[in-house]
């Protein structure tokens, strides 16, 4: 996976399960969705995804599932673009 910065990290698909939980989504629920994530990009033989495009595709499901999840993704995404690094 190729990060905002553009360095590069291994996908690892418990990183989306721990994300979706946050938004209030149950286990189950991060779980499958991770799956699908996980399978589309073995199906379409994809080695390097950006982490922008990898929360696309996870915005889309989550949406699919429960509106209220993908707000709750939205608003805690934005907070933790805000912050400031601390020096």
């Amino acid at each position: 996976m190729i990060k905002r910065d553009g360095s590069k990290e291994e996908f690892i698909p418990e990183k989306i399960v721990v994300s979706i939980i946050k938004t209030g989504a149950p286990v189950d629920v991060a779980r499958r969705i991770a799956k699908i994530v996980e399978g589309k990009l073995l199906e379409q033989n994809v080695t390097e995804i950006s982490s922008k495009d990898l929360m696309k595709m996870v915005l889309e499901l989550l949406k699919r599932e429960n509106e209220e999840w993908y707000r709750n993704w939205i608003i805690f995404d934005k907070a933790v673009k805000r912050r400031k690094p601390e020096v």
